[in-house]
């Protein structure tokens, strides 16, 4: 089995909490070293004025991250969020937000990634992130 779009959501719906879940996820796209997650805008997630809360952008471009680094291991493998820097650019507000995580380097116990957000309909940038991971040893 191929570590397609249908893999990487189910892996999304077994391997993350519950209140990851309840973001509503949807895995639009996976390759090699990239994932490209949609995340619907509600009124759970959005303050005042339908304004995205910044902690739901956080939780989105980490678990991103993590799909990407499914991606390019070809299937998924634990790894544990060392750092996450996010970036909160201008307000996000629209329909969905659309997040695109990228794999910058994968070495041996350490895996460098970064995403960026965009509100859509009007694809702009509202959030970019950066996190290292640590990938601990395969057991044999």
């Amino acid at each position: 089995m191929s570590f397609d779009t249908a893999a990487a959501q189910e892996f999304l719906a077994h391997a993350f909490a519950p209140w990851v879940q309840a973001l509503n996820l949807t895995v639009d796209e996976i390759g090699q070293d990239e994932a490209i997650l949609s995340m619907p805008i509600t009124d759970d997630i959005a303050r005042i004025g339908g304004i995205v809360c910044g902690q739901s952008l956080a939780t989105m471009a980490d678990t991103a991250m993590v799909i990407a680094s499914a991606g390019h291991y070809g299937q998924p493998r634990p790894v544990a969020t060392t750092n996450l820097d996010t970036q909160f650019l201008r307000p996000g507000s629209g329909t969905r937000v659309r997040c695109t995580a990228r794999v910058r380097r994968a070495g041996k116990a350490m895996l460098f990634a970064q995403a960026d957000m965009h509100a859509q309909p009007d694809d702009k940038l509202i959030a970019s992130a950066t996190a290292t991971f640590f990938v601990p040893p395969q057991s044999s």
